[in-house]
């Protein structure tokens, strides 16, 4: 199996966990909402409104993940990995729309006040249905860090963050049970309401980050940088290198300079060797290397943007 081969399995294994989220959440939906049923608490009307969120981002990264599993083709030559970051956009402004639907609910009770009924038996429901969206969304980020999945961390985050808010809920709840104070119940709904707003902006910001092309991170770049320090001579330098990341995918380019009299076989050896050495420090790393004779002035000024590399490097 050859690296776009695996990189194809490993994204339709991924889709499984896509279906593991929209279990968890109509699981949670229903017992959530079984909750609000029983007590009329607009605090869990808020965590079950979160759920809905859930399922809906779940589905969301399912197609998501489908997408980025098809290899590339004759439209998508460098397939289609950014549908990730769609993914986790879509989800980051969902959490808005929740964030807007609790305050609705909320604002009113907070002038108009209701007798809650059943809390014991609600906050009970509402902790099973925190362990199972916990239980998940720990597996969900392990997966996504693991697998360097976009959509399947963003969604890991998410099913934690609705761990936190419904724990808050519960806390709330139960001071409402002890105390009296119904009033609690609406401003513990308006907190997770502003709680969850912040996770939206996380992810939206992170995905819109990764669409504009942000170079890889500086431990993937360093590895890079070492390997053609590695390979540098006074024979063979390096310049112009960029880099980019696409869901999975990992991307680079560099131009590699070396005398003008060494045959196109000599040359293309030492790019291989080259290549694989930086395959062996980066998975899932697609290479471009641009092969230019170094006393040839075009070579200095053909490319734009990216980080130089020095031009003369001492070898190891």
């Amino acid at each position: 199996m050859d690296g776009r081969q695996k990189q194809v399995a490993t994204r339709g294994y991924l889709v499984r966990f896509a279906y593991l989220s929209i279990a968890a959440a109509v699981v949670t939906i229903g017992m959530k909402s079984f909750a609000y049923v029983l007590t009329g608490s607009v605090g869990l009307l808020s965590d079950a409104i979160e759920s809905t969120v859930n399922l809906a981002a779940a589905v969301i990264a399912l197609m998501a993940l489908k997408a980025a599993a098809k290899p590339a083709d004759n439209v998508h030559h460098y397939g289609r990995g950014k549908a990730e970051y769609l993914s986790s956009a879509i989800e980051g402004f969902m959490i808005f729309a929740a964030a807007a639907a609790i305050l609705a609910t909320a604002i009113p009770r907070l002038f108009q006040t209701e007798q809650l009924e059943k809390l014991g038996i609600g906050l009970v429901i509402t902790l099973l249905a925190t362990a199972i969206n916990g239980a998940v969304g720990v597996v969900l980020l392990r997966a996504g860090r693991q697998h360097r999945s976009a959509t399947l961390e963003a969604d890991g985050h998410h099913l934690l963050t609705d761990v936190w808010t419904s724990l808050g809920v519960v806390v709330g709840i139960f001071l409402v049970l002890v105390t009296g104070w119904t009033i609690l119940d609406p401003i513990v709904a308006i907190a997770v309401a502003i709680n969850i707003m912040f996770v939206g902006v996380r992810l939206i910001r992170g995905s819109v980050r990764a669409l504009l092309d942000v170079s890889l991170d500086p431990g993937s770049h360093e590895k890079i940088v070492e390997v053609l320090r590695a390979h540098s001579s006074d024979d063979i330098t390096f310049h112009g290198l960029q880099t980019r990341e696409s869901g999975q995918q990992r991307f680079m380019t560099v131009h590699m300079l070396v005398p003008g009299e060494w045959s196109v076989t000599l040359s293309h050896d030492l790019v291989e060797e080259v290549e694989d050495a930086l395959n062996a420090a980066i998975t899932d790393l697609n290479i471009l290397v641009h092969l230019e004779p170094k006393d040839d002035p075009r070579a200095y000024d053909d490319y734009t943007g990216g980080i130089e590399v020095v031009e003369k490097v001492e070898p190891k």
